[in-house]
C-alpha cells in the first residue's frame, strides 16, 4: 500500500509490514524509485516469512542508523529474492550497473549484491544445491531473453 494514501511511515522509514486482525499489509514509500520500492517490499516480506517478532503490530520499527540482526536478515532475504546469485552468475552479471538493470533494484542494493557476487565468483561454487538448480532452471527463459 502506498504511504502517500495512508501516512503510516515515519519520515526515516521506507516501509513497514503491519498485521491487522490477521491480515498483513505492506506499506512502502511511493516517493522512492521503483528499484527502492521493490527492495523495500521484498525486505518487508522477509520479516514476515522469516517470522520476525512484531513490535506493536509492526515489522520495521527500528532505531534510526541501527542495523540489528533482524534488519540484516530481511535485507539478505530481499537480495536473494530479487537478485538470485545463480541467475546473476548465469547472466555474467558482475557489476552493480548490470545487477541494477537486470534485477530492477537500486544502485545501492546492486553495489552490495555485486560485492557479495565477487566472493561467490572467487569460490566458483554455483549450482551445487538442488534448490539452486531449481531456481536456475526456472529463470532459464529470463536469462535467455536477457542475453
Amino acid at each position: 500500500m502506498k504511504n502517500s494514501s495512508l501516512h503510516e511511515l515515519d519520515q526515516n522509514e521506507s516501509g513497514a509490514a503491519i498485521l491487522v486482525e490477521g491480515v498483513w499489509y505492506l506499506v512502502y514509500d511511493d516517493g522512492d524509485t521503483m528499484g527502492r520500492r521493490r527492495f523495500t517490499i521484498a525486505h518487508e516480506l522477509g520479516h514476515i516469512f522469516l517470522g520476525h517478532e512484531l513490535v506493536d503490530g509492526y515489522h520495521g520499527r527500528t532505531v534510526a542508523n541501527c542495523r540489528p540482526q533482524l534488519e540484516i536478515e530481511a535485507d539478505l532475504f530481499a537480495a536473494r529474492l530479487l537478485a538470485p546469485a545463480c541467475v546473476l552468475w548465469g547472466l555474467n552479471a558482475d557489476t552493480p550497473e548490470k545487477i541494477a538493470d537486470i534485477c530492477n533494484i537500486s544502485m545501492a542494493s546492486a553495489k552490495i549484491r555485486a560485492d557479495r557476487m565477487r566472493v561467490l565468483y572467487e569460490r566458483q561454487n554455483f549450482l551445487t544445491h538442488p534448490l539452486e538448480v531449481m531456481v536456475y532452471e526456472q529463470f532459464r527463459g529470463f536469462m535467455k531473453d536477457k542475453n
